[in-house]
C-alpha cells in the first residue's frame, strides 16, 4: 500500500504538496481493503456442508431414536432414585430379596422384548396375498358420489349418481 510522504520537518508544505498529501490520505481512507460477496450460494456444487452448532445432523429416524433414549434415561433416573431411597430407608436388605427385586424389572423387559420380536416375526410371516375368484356374469357399476358439507354444525349431504 502506498504511504503518503511524511511531512517535511522544518518547512511548511506548498499548496501542490498539501493537495497531493490530502489526495493520498483520502485515497488510503476510502480504498477497500476487503470484499464481501453477498450473492446467494449455489444449492449444489463444490461448497461442502457445514455442521451447525447444537445437535449433529442426522436422519429423522435417528433423531427420534435419540429423543426416545434421552427420555428413557430420565425415566430410569427417577426409578433408580426411588429404588435407592427405598433401600436407604430399609437400612438393610437380605441379598435374596434384593436379587428378586432387581430381577423382576429385568425379566419384564426381556419378556416384553421377546414378545415384540415374536409379533414382528409373525407379521413378517403372515400371508398377505389374496386371490378372489367369482363366478357369474361380469357386471360393471360406475357410480360417483358428491359430498357437500355446510353449516356450523357440519351437515353433510351425499348424492349418488348412477
Amino acid at each position: 500500500m502506498n504511504r503518503p510522504d511524511p511531512a517535511p520537518v522544518g518547512r511548511p508544505l506548498t499548496a501542490a504538496e498539501a493537495d497531493l498529501r490530502a489526495r493520498r490520505l483520502i485515497d488510503e481512507a476510502y480504498t477497500p481493503t476487503s470484499h464481501r460477496d453477498d450473492s446467494p450460494l449455489p444449492a449444489y456444487g463444490p461448497t461442502p456442508p457445514v455442521a451447525q452448532p447444537g445437535r449433529p445432523p442426522m436422519s429423522q429416524g435417528a433423531t427420534d431414536a435419540s429423543a426416545l433414549l434421552l427420555t428413557g434415561s430420565v425415566a430410569s433416573l427417577s426409578v433408580g432414585g426411588a429404588t435407592s431411597l427405598v433401600l436407604y430407608t430399609l437400612g438393610q436388605v437380605d441379598p435374596v430379596t434384593l436379587t428378586v427385586g432387581a430381577a423382576g424389572p429385568v425379566a419384564l423387559v426381556l419378556a416384553a422384548g421377546s414378545l415384540l420380536r415374536a409379533a414382528a416375526r409373525a407379521r413378517a410371516d403372515a400371508h398377505t396375498e389374496h386371490h378372489h375368484h367369482y363366478t357369474g356374469p361380469v357386471h360393471q357399476d360406475h357410480r360417483s358420489t358428491h359430498t357437500t358439507t355446510r353449516g356450523v354444525w357440519a351437515r353433510t349431504t351425499n348424492q349418488e349418481k348412477a
